[in-house]
């Protein structure tokens, strides 16, 4: 019986390097873990594919799911509404696969309300001058979207405390082998090893 599968809350300001951890866990350990893919109301951006990075839809459609009780957390983002699917996550982690939730402090606190088990990691980066730095290096947005981006850095991670793990992402090995550290300390716990191994348990205490 394999055991049920951890749902991994992670958040982190725009450039700490969320994504990019996220994209190398998936890469070892592809079987076990993926990203929910949510629903969301912004335009694809270049190379983006529906239904794999996200699900593209209207703000009227948005609002339908919303009134149908469809998403596990929703939330406003930059004018654009995210969502994810209750259905969809529930499914997955019943097949033992760990998923994680890419998003925000609010989509964190929802989750956190219907599902309090939930995992919450919160990624920072070493210094505001080093986010600075990464957000204009990539080259992709304006001087205004980036200041814009800062000031909702700071009031994102604000919010770090009410996570169960922090990463500082510094060093790029490091934090990912922190990453790796949470998720099999989270699969070596009592409940999670129960779950798994009951006939084994059983045998080992029968007389």
């Amino acid at each position: 019986m394999s055991a049920r599968g951890n749902l991994f809350i992670v958040s982190a300001p725009s450039g700490a390097g969320k994504s990019s951890l996220i994209s190398a866990l998936l890469k070892d350990q592809p079987a076990d873990m993926q990203v929910s893919v949510s629903h969301t109301t912004r335009q694809p951006r270049p190379g983006e594919v529906h239904g794999q990075h996200y699900h593209f839809v209207s703000v009227d459609e948005f609002k339908v799911l919303i009134e149908q009780g469809a998403f596990f957390e929703w939330a406003e983002v930059f004018g654009n509404f995210y969502g994810t699917s209750r259905l969809v996550i529930e499914q997955t982690l019943a097949q033992g696969i760990d998923v994680f939730l890419d998003i925000d402090w609010q989509g964190a606190q929802q989750v956190k309300t219907l599902m309090p088990e939930a995992i919450g990691i919160f990624i920072l980066p070493p210094s505001r001058r080093e986010l600075e730095q990464r957000l204009t290096g990539r080259g992709q947005d304006s001087d205004e979207v980036i200041a814009g981006r800062m000031a909702q850095a700071v009031s994102e991670m604000s919010h770090y405390h009410e996570y169960d793990f922090i990463i500082i992402n510094d060093d790029f090995d490091t934090a990912l082998a922190d990453m790796r550290a949470i998720i099999r300390s989270q699969r070596l716990t009592g409940a999670s090893q129960i779950h798994a191994h009951s006939g084994m348990l059983n045998d080992l205490l029968a007389e």
